[in-house]
């Protein structure tokens, strides 16, 4: 087999890889339940979850129907299950309205009824519901504090559970006494349920006094009335062990190490050693990025740990604590970081984007960088050190035309990159 010879072409066809083995279509059907007494019921909420539904739907045997809420542009048509589009990653009325109707239809089965609950990253916002005494308002300005502290995915849901009146297990508590199927897409570092789209469906070990110290290490501003509910513990969510719990089965049907998986082998059948650093990589973004920086410039320059030509594989979820007014995502300011670490070492290529096709807030799903990255950057005037220092990822990126853009994938198994050594 030859070695690479295109490096963009490559990294991208690793990309696409990892995003099709995410398929619904691919990884739904095997995962389905037996047909139930009574009524199969479909509930979901993610940026997946309308193309789950549609792979129900496409290899289901017998009657089904059902509500899920999806991210605008990320519906998919369905015959039987209804599509509802919402705001990510700030929460919207449209979210909210089907958070209620989604309770609503649970609080209508009965014990020969199956729950089929499709559950997906970006749930969490999508179907937002606020604790009676709370308002949509009072969960937005939540949601954005918390996406701009530098918190992790885990912490961020946390907080949200202890707020909402559908995630850590009240849907599924709602849905008794049904059956509750839920196969869930992973989006998070280590694939536990409860942290994927805040764990609607399966019971919550973490209290609101966890919440609570959250807010503190985070110096989160809460209103005086959305602190009471953790202080008070009117917040508390659904706990192991409860009785309306009892009769759940969960099943994790896509995950980041399996897309790791699958761009490894496109790797190896391009004739370069492909290597997975970790599925589930967190901390701040942009020291992650000077991290594997180090790592690739060990490889390219003293052939250690690994020979060239070679990639270096990650995937799980960084954090970015927002300081500037720019343009921006995890991944690009991951990208960027790596980039200026690097210091423009030749052979070294990268993609780093986020495979539900959205970094950050905008449709852009991450970019690339390449050994000129830097110095075509300099002769736009745009100096690398600045980009980063505004959180400008996506506007730096965007200059020099190495945006990443897909559109809706369909799916969400959180963040891929993808460091390439040719030498």
């Amino acid at each position: 087999m030859q070695t690479l010879i295109d490096p963009r072409a490559l990294l991208r066809a690793m990309f696409d890889a990892a995003v099709a083995a995410a398929q619904p279509q691919r990884v739904i059907p095997k995962f389905l339940p037996p047909p139930p007494r009574g009524r199969l019921i479909v509930l979901g909420a993610g940026k997946a979850s309308a193309a789950m539904a549609r792979a129900v739907e496409d290899n289901w045997p017998g009657p089904l129907q059902g509500l899920v809420v999806t991210r605008y542009g990320y519906a998919v048509p369905c015959r039987r299950i209804e599509i509802v589009e919402a705001a990510h990653p700030v929460p919207d009325e449209a979210g909210e309205r089907a958070a209620r109707r989604l309770l609503a239809i649970a609080r209508g089965l009965t014990a020969e009824d199956t729950a089929l609950c499709l559950i997906s990253g970006g749930g969490s916002a999508l179907a937002a519901l606020p604790l009676p005494g709370l308002t949509l308002a009072d969960k937005q300005e939540v949601n954005r504090t918390l996406l701009a502290c530098g918190a992790t995915i885990s912490e961020i849901n946390c907080v949200r559970r202890h707020l909402s009146a559908i995630k850590g297990g009240r849907l599924a508590a709602a849905c008794h006494p049904a059956k509750v199927v839920t196969l869930a897409m992973s989006d998070v570092p280590g694939d536990d349920p409860i942290d994927i789209a805040s764990g609607p469906t399966v019971p919550d070990p973490t209290t609101c006094a966890d919440a609570l110290a959250i807010v503190r290490r985070y110096a989160v501003p809460l209103a005086p009335h959305v602190r009471e509910v953790l202080e008070s513990g009117r917040g508390e969510s659904v706990k192991p062990g409860d009785a309306r719990l009892a009769n759940i089965e969960t099943h994790i049907v896509a995950t980041p190490q399996a897309a790791l998986e699958a761009a490894a082998r496109v790797a190896r059948d391009a004739g370069v050693a492909a290597y997975i650093l970790g599925d589930r990589i967190e901390g701040e973004a942009r020291e992650v990025g000077r991290t594997l920086a180090g790592i690739a410039l060990q490889v390219a320059r003293r052939r250690q740990p690994f020979a060239p030509p070679c990639v270096l594989l990650s995937g799980g979820e960084t954090t970015v604590t927002v300081r500037g007014r720019g343009r921006g995502g995890r991944n690009v300011e991951f990208l960027l970081a790596l980039a200026i670490a690097l210091g423009g070492a030749p052979n070294v290529y990268a993609l780093a984007a986020d495979t539900d096709g959205v970094d950050g807030a905008e449709e852009i799903a991450g970019a690339f960088a390449a050994p000129d990255t830097l110095a075509r950057a300099l002769a736009l005037g745009i100096r690398p050190v600045d980009a980063l220092a505004n959180n400008d990822g996506h506007g730096f990126f965007g200059a020099l035309g190495d945006s990443l853009v897909t559109g809706p994938t369909l799916t969400n198994v959180n963040d891929f990159r993808a460091i390439l050594i040719t030498g």
